[in-house]
């Protein structure tokens, strides 16, 4: 009987695929909002009502060629509903810009109109605030420099017939849409012209939009546009949860005041933590929404601690002491054996950079706003230069693998025109095999050369081809900074970034490599929805994350709110603290088995007083360690 009514309990949300599988109606299309918390299930839900779909509409959409478009928040996650879908071409799996770019990309005219008067407005807005503003200031003359530069894009667009654009890419070249630009021009398409309304509906009459909450607040409206308008031809389908947005531009009140037809299906169930971990995040969530998350009947109880350290102390060893603790809390070995197995989530990129030691090459390109999307997606040519074609050989140079540096060569070099004469072959063979381990000699005796001297190296023996951007940096002397100017419309901006990230140690490659394509320990809150962990260690350092959106030292009261917060929050905008709250319920939901939270404050008294104020945690489940060498053993708390 106990085991009927466990089973009974856990398929709680059973009926949520049902109502959105019929909401999926072409001849009753009916729109909805699911409210799916985390770990409830939803991509499963998704593919289960798709390949339900599928069965019931399969040759009326080939018939139309129609397809179901469904957005998803990453390349990763769109490559896994693709393999749940079996690949059917009847789904068109895609990242919003992608989507998005695939609209409007024929659109060329209405796109350079959209731009010459949109940059027309820039440049009113800018010039009217340097008619007010002080002269000689730095704000002064960054936009002088603003106004001029888009004056310049201005004189390039009447060239211009055909513009481009790579969802992965950093789209520097003046032809090129940045990322911003793409969900802009598409947001106002969708709003104001009815072809693309029709282009829309036509090809896709049924959109779903995952992790909708922090999808653009701008595009999200202008799909309501089209929904209301063509409701009777059109399912839009929104999947998310409003505590999940971590992206400032996402609509804040999405889900609220949908129209009276629209289904509002809800899941209630949490099937990835364990009931102590549920309790805490929806204690995190209970000022905001008042939203409560059930547990699985057949889940183990679970464990949460959450240790406060001065801000002062040593990172590395506090964290090991952390890992020692929750082993012997948990009687869970995988906190600190030699196969040690828990994953790490920090607040911010910056933190990652400094702790896994890419700082130097990280920071300049992350402040160049048009490079930064493919710094952070991995997809920047310059740095790919270095991680796809320098770093294996590399590495296959320290380990002796001669098979991987001479397929790379074969693959990328110029070098590679073999000669029509048999002895000329093996002679040019010969030459550039010496080329290529007098350029690997750079790493002998442990050398760690600089960027800057790996790319003058190969362009000096012209070993492979210099990416645009970097060409100016691959010539010694200044001379060689004017040559090229016309590859990007930033190239000031830009060109300063390459200059500072050469200046760094080729080993920071290897890590920053790592770190975006998930190699490292640790991870962002970025980088984890719809992810999970059997142990999670959260850890909290306003100073190290260098961000001003986030703060969790006013979150866990060890810091004043300030006036700026008290005017949002009385306004009803986004405070600081209402994101660090996000981000909090976000990473703390993480985890499968067992979660440790570590606080580094300069006031830990504080810090503790709140969070046991707030009701997150039990006494004993909170520990200021004031002094990193004190006995392991007697911070063990039962």
């Amino acid at each position: 009987m106990r085991n009927s009514v466990e089973n009974s309990d856990n398929l709680v949300d059973a009926h949520v695929d049902r109502e959105i599988s019929n909401c999926l109606n072409l001849q009753n299309p009916k729109s909805f909002f699911l409210f799916a918390g985390a770990g409830s299930g939803k991509t499963r839900s998704l593919v289960t009502v798709l390949k339900e779909f599928r069965e019931k509409n399969y040759k009326q959409m080939q018939y139309k060629g129609q397809r179901v478009a469904i957005i998803t928040y990453t390349n990763a996650a769109c490559e896994e509903i693709e393999r749940r879908l079996d690949f059917d071409p009847i789904f068109s799996v895609s990242t919003i810009h992608s989507f998005i770019w695939e609209l409007i990309k024929d659109f060329n005219k209405d796109i350079k109109e959209w731009l010459y008067s949109n940059l027309k407005e820039q440049i009113e807005e800018l010039e009217l605030k340097q008619k007010k503003g002080r002269a000689g200031t730095q704000a002064a003359n960054n936009r002088k420099k603003s106004i001029e530069k888009k004056y310049r894009r201005l004189e390039t667009l009447e060239k211009i017939n055909k513009f481009t654009y790579n969802p992965n890419g950093d789209n520097l070249s003046r032809d090129s849409l940045n990322h911003h630009e793409v969900i802009s021009i598409g947001s106002y398409f969708l709003s104001f012209k009815q072809l693309m309304q029709k282009i829309l509906i036509k090809k896709f009459p049924v959109l779903l939009i995952d992790e909708s909450q922090d999808t653009n607040k701008d595009l999200i409206n202008a799909f309501f546009e089209v929904e209301n308008k063509y409701n009777s031809l059109f399912i839009l389908g929104l999947f998310g949860d409003t505590m999940q947005r971590i992206y400032s531009d996402g609509k804040v009140d999405l889900g609220a005041d949908l129209p009276e037809r629209w289904a509002k299906p809800a899941k209630i169930m949490n099937h990835r933590c364990p009931p102590r971990i549920i309790k805490l995040i929806n204690k995190i969530r209970s000022d905001i929404d008042g939203q409560e998350q059930r547990e699985r009947t057949d889940k183990g109880d679970g464990f949460v601690r959450m240790f406060i350290f001065p801000i002062t102390t040593t990172k590395k060893s506090a964290e090991r002491i952390v890992a020692k603790i929750m082993a012997d809390y948990t009687k869970d070995s995988k906190w600190t054996s030699q196969d040690a197995d828990y994953t790490s989530l920090i607040l911010e990129h910056h933190m990652a950079a400094n702790r896994l030691g890419f700082f130097e090459l990280f920071q300049p390109i992350y402040q160049v706003e048009k490079l930064k999307t493919g710094l952070l997606g991995g997809t920047l040519r310059e740095l790919n230069f270095f991680t796809q074609i320098i770093l294996p050989m590399v590495n296959a140079y320290k380990s002796k693998d001669d098979f991987t540096i001479t397929s790379t060569v074969r693959k990328h070099s110029p070098l590679i025109k073999l000669a029509k004469d048999e002895k000329d072959q093996v002679l040019q063979i010969k030459k550039i095999k010496e080329t290529v381990y007098e350029f690997l000699s750079m790493w002998d005796k442990n050398h760690d050369p600089l960027c800057l001297d790996v790319l003058r190296c190969v362009a000096n023996l012209n070993l492979f081809e210099i990416p645009d951007s970097l060409y100016p940096f691959s010539v010694t002397g200044e001379e060689s900074l004017g040559e090229k100017e016309e590859l990007t419309i930033d190239k000031n901006e830009a060109l300063m970034a390459w200059g500072e990230c050469l200046n760094a140690p080729f080993s920071q490659i290897q890590k920053y490599d790592s770190y975006i394509n998930g190699k490292s320990s640790f991870m962002t809150h970025q980088g984890v929805k719809g992810l999970e962990f059997p142990r999670v260690m959260v850890i909290i350092d306003d100073n190290e994350s260098r961000g001003f959106l986030f703060s969790y030292e006013k979150l866990f009261g060890a810091k004043e709110k300030t006036e700026s917060d008290i005017r949002n929050e009385n306004e009803g905008k986004d405070t600081s603290i209402d994101r660090t709250r996000r981000l909090f319920y976000v990473t703390c939901s993480r985890a499968e088995e067992s979660l440790a939270i570590v606080a580094y404050s300069s006031n830990p008294e504080s810090v503790r007083k709140q969070v046991l104020s707030e009701g997150w945690f039990k006494e004993s489940e909170v520990e200021i360690i004031w002094n990193l060498e004190i006995n392991k053993e007697s911070l063990f708390i039962p």
